[in-house]
């Protein structure tokens, strides 16, 4: 048997990571996390058939500090998801595959998460 000593490549020892590979494995990790909340989002839409109990239990949860995380954090996630697929559409098109396009967008994306995770927060608040 022949002994390779050559490191794995790309080691990561000299592996530099990128908006992009950063994006890519936010944006799988967000899809699984949001696939999640869709399923307990339509079990507490089916739990309102249960009546006022069920849903009372729900509104004391989400009106908690733990609960309003949960909130905001899932409207990142949605906004996120949302922004970096409309990026990976645009790339399907054939647009975009310039290294320097390509971050800022990614940069884009990332902002405009926030920038989105605010403004409905601010409406939810009835601000606007």
């Amino acid at each position: 048997m022949q002994n390779n000593d050559n490191p794995l490549s790309p080691h990561l020892q000299i592996y530099k990571w990128q908006i992009s590979s950063l994006l890519s494995i936010s944006h799988r990790i967000v899809g699984v996390i949001n696939i999640l909340a869709i399923t307990l989002i339509c079990i507490w839409t089916l739990s309102l058939l249960l009546g006022e109990g069920s849903y009372e239990i729900t509104k004391i949860f989400l009106r908690s500090f733990f609960g309003k995380f949960i909130i905001v954090f899932l409207c990142w996630s949605f906004s996120f998801h949302i922004l970096n697929e409309i990026r990976h559409l645009i790339w399907d098109m054939g647009y975009g595959f310039d290294l320097k396009v390509a971050k800022i967008t990614g940069i884009l994306a990332f902002i405009g998460s926030f920038a989105l995770t605010i403004l409905f927060y601010l409406i939810g608040k009835n601000i606007f």
